[in-house]
């Protein structure tokens, strides 16, 4: 039986340092085969998540936004000719000519995004895709194996989205008990994509900097975040005013899979199948510039402590060490 770590499973061992400073640090990375993003941060493919707001947010940092595609036909129409060769549209694996139009219309590239990526309609699906638009960006997933990386590589892939289960509004392990933990499933698939070349995105488990650093020095070349950004005020999240929260707003934050979702975008639950994610409310923490200067502070001061320039020197120099559960406990500050 094999192991799997989550990100709290894990540390990184600080190596020799010569870099003066931790603004010297270069951010920039690989978001697929010929796209690069000036900051390895790309805001979750979700209704709650990514809108008009956090996408101009998103482009004056120097990454791209990912629309989602729970949405009309015409609304995705609406979105690609306001952001033309600056946006990725999402879709999933039926209604390729409506893919196909948007990609015609714009779109730098499309995200097929499954719950399960590991399929032969999804290898079919890419295949056709780069037969009629091959200059097109072709981002798939989502998996959490080697194996599954390799195939959607194998099929055409120029991205793959790697995480099945650690989002926080996903409760796919819970209910199906299928998944790999994330630290693990990064760690794994980064080692086919450094012979493959093609860049992998860690999709779910971020809470802070913390998992940007691990995530990344792991061999992830971007990281995915849902429910950090859906709790900015820029993000396309439904908000209510609340007393209890310290910037006097809540934001919704909803799995796609959830009940919630279900009933509003599918109608419901259909007979036999059970939700695999939730809804729930959370305290709006700032604006979107705030948590992108956090996320990035600490990746630069993480990077320092690896020794690292970039992003690839980082992953070069990483050593992990697992550690036991109270590693977290001593890891926080303790003013009591």
């Amino acid at each position: 039986m094999k192991q799997s770590l989550t990100y709290d499973d894990v540390a990184l061992v600080p190596q020799f340092n010569n870099i003066p400073s931790r603004t010297e640090p270069m951010l920039e990375s690989w978001l697929t085969k010929q796209i690069k993003i000036d900051v390895p941060i790309l805001a979750a493919n979700m209704d709650t998540v990514i809108g008009d707001e956090l996408a101009e947010f998103l482009l004056s940092q120097g990454t791209i936004p990912i629309f989602h595609r729970f949405t009309s036909f015409e609304d995705q129409v609406k979105w690609v000719k306001k952001f033309a060769s600056k946006t990725f549209v999402s879709c999933g694996i039926g209604k390729i000519d409506e893919t196909k139009k948007l990609l015609d219309l714009g779109a730098v590239g499309v995200c097929i995004d499954v719950a399960h990526g590991h399929s032969d309609r999804m290898f079919r699906y890419i295949e056709e895709l780069k037969k009629t638009h091959p200059d097109h960006q072709v981002i798939a997933g989502n998996v959490c194996t080697p194996m599954a990386y390799h195939d959607l590589v194998n099929a055409g892939a120029d991205a793959v989205k790697v995480g099945v289960g650690p989002g926080a509004a996903c409760a796919t392990r819970v209910v199906t008990g299928f998944g790999v933990a994330q630290f693990t499933a990064v760690y794994e698939c980064a080692k086919i994509a450094e012979k493959l070349r093609v860049p992998l995105i860690a999709d779910g488990g971020i809470r802070g900097s913390r998992e940007v650093v691990l995530a990344l020095a792991a061999g992830a070349s971007s990281v995915m975040i849902g429910k950090l950004f859906s709790m900015t005020k820029e993000s396309a999240a439904i908000k209510r005013a609340s007393p209890k929260a310290p910037s006097g707003l809540e934001a919704k934050y909803r799995g796609q899979a959830s009940t919630d979702f279900q009933n509003e975008f599918y109608g419901g639950l259909k007979a036999k199948t059970v939700a695999e994610g939730i809804d729930f409310w959370g305290p709006v923490s700032g604006s979107a510039e705030d948590l992108m200067n956090s996320l990035l502070g600490g990746l630069r001061s993480g990077m320092t402590y690896g020794g690292a320039r970039n992003i690839k020197e980082l992953q070069r120099k990483a050593e992990f060490t697992q550690v036991t559960p109270s590693y977290m406990y001593e890891s926080r500050p303790r003013p009591e």
